[in-house]
């Protein structure tokens, strides 16, 4: 499965959709990360890909990746469970985090005079890394950590952001996984009344 053919950006923070690049972690687990152009792929489609191009991405750096991204998971999961998360998975985190992220930057676009955001990112892919490390770090140690869920699609459980006013949200994306488990639920009570009868 190439990351285009399954990539979805849910919005939130950055960090749950690099955290996606690995699904079904209970199940038959796909990783979409297989290569570094994948992970190129994953900066283009990420928010900082607008601006961020022409990245030379190594082996190395694609595991890199790959091992921030999964001390990123565990430690979102602890902080979610209110437990301690592990003091490797804590210093994967900050040592990315300590290395120089995306610097912002205004720009005034060609097609007008709205200012818009550009990033400088004199470190490569370093930078990025740096950016979602320090972002992962934002979120479990903020107020909104208790809003990360997993999707209630149990082929799916990808975490997201649940900024919904009352809290209830259950699907990473009503159209994928929502649509879905509706369905799902249709062909279910469809069954049952073809055998009632």
């Amino acid at each position: 499965m190439r990351i285009t053919e399954d990539y979805q950006a849910l919005g939130g923070p950055p960090c749950l959709d690099f955290i996606a690049t690995l699904r079904s972690r209970t199940g038959a687990a796909t990783e979409l990360l297989d290569c570094p152009d994948a992970l190129a792929v994953w900066i283009s489609l990420s928010p900082y890909g607008a601006h961020v191009a022409g990245l030379g991405i190594s082996e190395d750096d694609l595991a890199r990746a790959i091992t921030l991204r999964e001390a990123a998971y565990r430690v979102i999961q602890a902080a979610r469970q209110q437990t301690a998360p592990d003091a490797g998975d804590l210093e994967v985190l900050n040592r990315a985090a300590r290395l120089p992220d995306l610097t912002p930057q205004a720009r005034i676009p060609d097609s007008g005079a709205a200012l818009s955001l550009s990033w400088r990112d004199d470190a490569g892919v370093s930078a990025v890394l740096s950016s979602i490390a320090r972002d992962t770090i934002a979120l479990v140690t903020g107020s909104d950590v208790g809003r990360v869920k997993p999707c209630a699609n149990h082929k799916c459980e990808r975490l997201f952001f649940d900024g919904s006013q009352a809290k209830r949200r259950r699907w990473c994306s009503m159209e994928r996984c929502g649509n879905q488990a509706k369905l799902s639920q249709y062909r279910s009570r469809h069954r049952s009344k073809t055998t009632g009868d």
